[in-house]
């Protein structure tokens, strides 16, 4: 255990955390996505303490996260057409890309792969952090491994206070969930790993096809090597149980949960949905954006407010809401109830 430093996104605290990353240590920070844990992604030991903070399995590959493009160098071998293109559309913006490389880049880092996720945050602390320690930064979200992503500080320091060196607050995030990670099966061809902000429909004006893994729908195999973080384990999920259920309208959906008998019932609504008698509610907006920006944030507000059983209303499958269908099959374990 140590003392874990709540530093304010200023520059004399930037300051900070960026000496803390170069002399190995553990800092969490803010991207526009959620709370990122990061530690100099060439040094092996310091990413090896990512995985001891979060009790992080070490197949689970890392992200590394620059502030420009000729921190490319060093990180990846190469860098495709299709991916110069992508980082001019969406860099800095929640896209990470999986690409071949280096070997200054531990396979620690990249959960034994010999690629590695790559992206630019857009949250102005974020990216003077990485700037002012001159390190590339790998950094998965900053919460104990399996619970919800933390958006605020005060969600890092509920699940790391005494396990890293530092947080900095920046506020709550915009996003909610994590980047849209992607692969490529060749030059014409986007494979989306992981969904988030940056949809399918984002993507298709810069490949022939874009397809999505079938990961993001389905439990694969506990021996599977993955290229993406978020793709094999459960992920995401607060003490509570997540039950998604996939209902024709809210009527259908009210009906279910007045039918359940259990103690400690909540649900989670659309904001458009009206109340259910009998039953306390939580909501988490209308559209996949508004959802995405909710959905971990209401995690944790249920768990405070002793929530032993969550049925929530399914989002789409398409476009954003992608992203949080993927996160709450995640968390419940892809058991779902279909009305």
């Amino acid at each position: 255990m140590m003392k874990t430093k709540l530093l304010q996104n200023t520059n004399e605290d930037l300051k900070i955390a960026a000496e803390l990353l170069q002399n190995g240590e553990l800092v969490a920070f803010p991207t526009e996505t959620v709370y990122g844990l990061g530690a100099d992604a060439r040094q092996e030991d310091s990413v090896r303490s990512i995985f001891a903070a979060k009790g992080r399995p070490a197949d689970n590959p890392l992200i590394v996260h620059i502030s420009d493009m000729g921190m490319l160098d060093g990180i990846v071998t190469e860098v495709p057409e299709i991916a110069e293109r992508l980082a001019k559309a969406f860099w800095p913006g929640p896209l990470t890309m999986v690409l071949p490389k280096c070997d200054a880049i531990p396979e620690v880092t990249s959960g034994g792969l010999d690629t590695v996720g790559v992206r630019m945050p857009s949250h102005p602390a974020a990216l003077s952090l990485i700037r002012m320690s001159g390190c590339p930064i790998a950094a998965p979200s900053a919460n104990r491994s399996g619970s919800p992503s933390p958006t605020t500080a005060k969600h890092v320091m509920d699940d790391m206070d005494g396990r890293i060196a530092a947080v900095i607050d920046g506020g709550l995030c915009d996003v909610g969930v994590e980047s849209t990670v992607i692969c490529f099966d060749d030059d014409e061809t986007i494979h989306i790993l992981r969904p988030g902000l940056i949809s399918a429909e984002d993507l298709e004006p810069f490949a022939a096809h874009v397809y999505v893994d079938e990961a993001v729908y389905t439990q694969i195999a506990a021996d599977a090597k993955v290229a993406s973080p978020g793709m094999k384990y459960r992920h995401y999920a607060p003490h509570a149980k997540i039950i998604p259920v996939d209902a024709p309208d809210h009527a259908a959906f009210a009906a279910f949960v007045q039918s359940q008998k259990q103690e400690g019932i909540f649900c989670l609504l659309f904001d458009s949905d009206p109340e259910i008698a009998g039953i306390p509610c939580m909501r988490y907006g209308d559209s996949g954006r508004e959802q995405a920006h909710f959905l971990f944030l209401r995690f944790r507000e249920l768990d405070e407010a002793g929530a032993q059983t969550v049925y929530v209303r399914m989002p789409k499958k398409s476009g954003t809401d992608l992203s949080v269908y993927n996160r709450l099959m995640r968390a419940a374990g892809f058991e779902v109830i279909t009305l």
